[in-house]
C-alpha cells in the first residue's frame, strides 16, 4: 500500500494526521507513506522529526485582510496543484488522505485526477470552502462533528471523532496532581490559548489571578511563548508569591499538558476541534473563547454546537474581560452540579476509537 497524507498549518491538522499515518504503519506491514506538506508550516519540522517521508508545495492560507494580499495567496494556486500532481504522479499511491489546512485542498484535489482513492477528515462543526468543494469529488468524508454532515454533498460520511494523542487517552490523574503538586481539594483551573498564547485569554487571566490571590485555587496557566516573559515581569509587580494563597503554575509551553487537563476542574480555552476532542476524552468542561479570526469563524461554530447540547460555555472574545471571566468561572465554581452536568455532557461528544475507526475505513477502501 502507499499512502499519501497531507495536512498542515497548526498542530491541530498535522498531529491528527501523524496519528493516521503510526497506526496505518503498524497495522500494514510494508505500507509506504509520503507527507506533504509546506516548508513554512509547522510540519516541514515535526513530520520529518515523526520519521516520515516528506515533501513540499508551495502554498499559503488565504490573507483575508485584503482584497489584494488574498489575490496573491489564490495566484499560488495552480502552481500548488501542479506540485502536488507531479508529487502523486511520481510516488503513485493508493489512497490520498487530507486532514485540512490550506495544504491539504490541491493534493488531495491532485489525488481525484489519478487512480487512487482519496478521503478527507474535516475537524469542524462548519466545514470550510475547500472541504465543501473537496466532497463532492473523494471518496469519502470523515466527520469530527456530525453538524458538519448537512453543509456536505458527498457519496460516503461517516462521524468518526477525531483522533486525539496517546497521552490524553492515558494519563492517569492521581499521578498527574502529584507530579504538579496539586491538592485534590481545591478548584483547578486551565487556561491556555495555544502553542502561542491567545493575547485576550492572557489579558483576561492577570485581572482573574488578581481576584483569586488570596483564595484556595489552583491555576495552570499556560501563556503561550510570545508574551511570557512580558507576563511574568506583570506577575511579578502585581504579586507577592509566597502571600498568595491561590496556587499559581505558569509557564509558556506544557509538553505533559495532559496532566494540567487530567487534574482541572474547569478549563479556558480556545475551541479548535483538537482541543474540543481532548476536552471530551477526559470529560472536561470549559468556557471558551473560539478565535475570531479562524477561517469562517469555524471555532464559534464548534464551540456553539457544544454550547447547544450544555457541555461548555463561551464568551465571545470581542467581549471578553477580567470580570466577564471571573463572573463565569465563579457561576461554575460555586455550582458543583451544573459543572458535573457539563463534564458528563461533554464527555459524550467523545470518540475514543477516533483513531481505529479512521484507520479500519483506510484498509478497508483498499480490500
Amino acid at each position: 500500500m502507499r499512502l499519501i497524507i497531507s495536512g498542515g498549518g497548526t498542530g491541530g491538522h498535522i498531529y491528527p494526521a501523524l496519528a493516521i499515518a503510526q497506526a496505518v504503519k503498524e497495522r500494514v506491514p510494508g505500507v509506504e507513506i509520503l507527507y506533504i506538506g509546506t516548508k513554512k508550516g509547522m510540519e516541514s519540522k515535526i513530520v520529518p522529526r515523526a520519521g516520515f517521508a516528506f515533501k513540499t508545495v508551495d502554498i499559503s492560507g488565504i490573507d483575508r485582510s485584503s482584497m489584494l494580499k488574498a489575490s496573491r495567496t489564490l495566484i499560488k494556486f495552480p502552481k500548488s496543484f501542479f506540485q502536488a500532481w507531479d508529487i502523486l504522479t511520481n510516488f503513485k499511491p493508493d489512497i490520498v488522505l487530507g486532514t485540512g489546512g490550506y495544504v491539504s485542498f490541491p493534493v488531495v484535489l491532485a489525488g481525484t485526477f489519478i487512480p487512487c482513492k482519496t478521503i478527507i477528515h474535516e475537524q469542524n462543526a462548519l466545514p470550510g470552502l475547500a472541504n465543501r468543494n473537496l466532497a463532492k469529488r473523494v471518496d469519502y468524508v470523515l466527520l469530527t462533528f456530525e453538524e458538519a454532515r448537512k453543509h456536505l454533498e458527498a457519496k460516503r460520511i461517516k462521524v468518526t471523532g477525531l483522533p486525539v494523542r496517546k497521552e490524553i487517552m492515558e494519563v492517569n490523574r492521581e499521578q498527574a496532581r502529584k507530579n504538579l503538586g496539586f491538592n485534590k481539594d481545591y478548584f483547578t483551573l486551565a487556561a491556555f490559548g495555544g502553542s502561542r498564547g491567545a493575547a485576550s485569554i492572557n489579558r483576561t487571566m492577570l485581572e482573574v489571578i488578581e481576584r483569586y490571590k488570596d483564595e484556595k485555587v489552583q491555576i495552570i496557566w499556560i501563556t503561550g511563548e510570545l508574551n511570557h516573559e512580558e507576563i511574568q515581569s506583570e506577575i511579578k509587580n502585581r504579586f507577592t508569591a509566597d502571600k498568595m494563597r491561590c496556587k499559581l503554575h505558569i509557564s509558556p509551553y506544557m509538553y505533559n499538558i495532559e496532566e494540567a487537563l487530567a487534574v482541572a476542574d474547569l478549563a479556558v480555552c480556545r475551541a479548535g476541534a483538537s482541543t474540543l476532542s481532548e476536552l471530551a476524552i477526559l470529560a472536561l468542561p470549559a468556557i471558551l473563547i473560539p478565535y475570531p479570526y479562524a477561517a469562517e469563524n469555524h471555532q464559534e461554530k464548534n464551540a456553539r454546537a457544544l454550547l447547544q447540547k450544555k457541555a461548555v460555555d463561551m464568551v465571545i472574545d470581542e467581549f471578553l474581560d477580567g470580570d466577564t471571566l471571573y463572573k463565569r468561572i465563579e457561576i461554575l465554581k460555586n455550582d458543583r452540579e451544573k459543572l458535573k452536568a457539563m463534564s458528563m455532557n461533554i464527555q459524550k461528544e467523545a470518540k475514543p476509537d477516533a483513531l481505529k475507526d479512521i484507520v479500519n475505513i483506510v484498509i478497508k477502501i483498499l480490500a
